[in-house]
């Protein structure tokens, strides 16, 4: 775990502690930022989030926060009733696997594990239909780094319900149908590589299944991680495909590399030993950042996957609701967190009442009351410029890792 102290001490601390207060200032005033400045928390996200707030923006990005106001005591209900005992089974099975060198799931019973088991049955309890998927855990570990229970909670089902539907659905249709959105994606992003897992027969789900249901926790360097879930959060699933993108593009993207991948074994073992230093911070979220692959590219070619899915298995058997393509959608589709921007005029004229003619002051009348009129809601008004420009990325300023928490101790496949 010391890669994340070391990342730490790797930013001067000048800079840290400006990033924290222009964090702090963007989730108290959040509603605002996010209805006027969109772009600028995006850039925010690419650049990363404070450790120091990280939980708590990952909880206002998802939406996490608004579903868990909307649905005060639900968490405190599904903990305390009676899971189903064959999901609760697997669930305990699976509590040791979770980082085990990380010291809030070491220990067996700890209150990390505790907690982890939490969650993931009151999610079983929250969704009986779909129960519990084994990738589930390594989501939910990470939140649980971030964040208590409740919050963590929150957030697994935005995951599980707007960024990923149908990922942990029992057929597993959404996952197969996002990598033969993958595979088609590589074509225009490295011919080479496409070409060459073609000719192998190799299909995405052999190698794609892990990085995207555990949204790359369990592949990457542990500050990879978080740098990937930051810009995840905010911009939703095409953060997760870049990522796949560029490792399958810098693994089999090249002639040289390609020599020692001749045959289906020797490719695979390539992709399952990726090399650290296309997954070193660093360059991999600007390689990330700079991929143009955008949402649009995504939905179009979801659409034609889909047609070519039905007419060789016919219709989707899990109805999966639409994925929202980050923190903006999830907030658009959501009416109850814009209240706070609703205007309040705090002048209210009769009907057909004329207004005074712009920029010329309106002589109050004799003998009204003080006080009643005023300059507006300040709540509702224009959000005040952020003291210093936007930093931007410098790759030394960046921290580094070349450690994972990822648990190598068992081979676990999500099939």
């Amino acid at each position: 775990m010391g890669s994340l102290a070391d990342a730490l001490e790797e930013l001067p601390l000048d800079v840290l502690r400006q990033r924290e207060s222009k964090w702090l200032d963007m989730l108290n005033n959040w509603d605002k930022w996010m209805a006027k400045k969109h772009k600028k928390i995006r850039l925010r996200c690419q650049k990363g989030i404070p450790p120091s707030l990280r939980g708590r923006a990952w909880q206002y990005l998802s939406g996490g926060k608004v579903k868990l106001e909307q649905n005060a005591g639900r968490f405190d209900e599904l903990d305390v009733a009676v899971g189903e005992p064959k999901w609760l089974d697997v669930i305990e099975r699976d509590l040791h696997r979770q980082f085990p060198f990380h010291e809030m799931f070491a220990a067996r019973g700890g209150h990390g594990q505790q907690d982890l088991f939490r969650v993931l049955k009151a999610y079983t309890l929250y969704r009986p239909e779909e129960g519990y998927c084994q990738a589930q855990a390594p989501i939910a570990a990470v939140l649980l780094m971030h964040m208590p229970a409740e919050q963590a909670f929150w957030c697994l089902v935005q995951i599980c319900e707007k960024y990923l539907p149908g990922y942990y659905s029992e057929k597993l249709e959404a996952i197969q149908l996002d990598g033969e959105i993958l595979f088609s994606l590589l074509q225009r992003v490295s011919p080479l590589a496409y070409k060459h897992l073609s000719k192998q027969k190799i299909d995405p789900i052999l190698y794609m299944t892990e990085w995207f249901m555990c949204a790359f926790s369990r592949t990457l360097p542990w500050s990879s991680v978080l740098r990937v879930w930051d810009m995840f959060f905010c911009e939703g699933v095409k953060i997760i495909f870049r990522v796949g993108l560029v490792l399958l593009k810098y693994t089999l993207g090249s002639s040289e590399k390609l020599r020692s991948c001749q045959g289906q074994y020797e490719t695979m073992e390539q992709l399952r030993a990726l090399n650290p230093k296309i997954m070193q911070e660093t360059f991999l979220v600007q390689e990330v950042i700079e991929l143009p692959v955008t949402e649009r590219h995504i939905e179009r070619e979801h659409l034609i996957q889909l047609k070519k899915w039905k007419e060789t298995h016919g219709e989707l058997q899990c109805k999966s609701p639409p994925r929202f393509h980050g923190a903006k959608a999830i907030r658009d589709s959501e009416p109850y967190p814009h209240r706070a921007l609703e205007p309040s005029p705090s002048i209210i004229l009769p009907p057909g009442a004329a207004l005074s003619p712009k920029g010329r002051k309106s002589k109050s009348r004799k003998g009204a009351p003080k006080g009643l009129v005023t300059t507006g809601n300040r709540a509702n008004g224009p959000i005040p410029e952020e003291n210093g420009s936007l930093l931007e990325p410098d790759s030394s300023l960046l921290c580094q890792s070349k450690e994972s928490l990822s648990s190598r101790e068992s081979e676990d496949t999500y099939l």
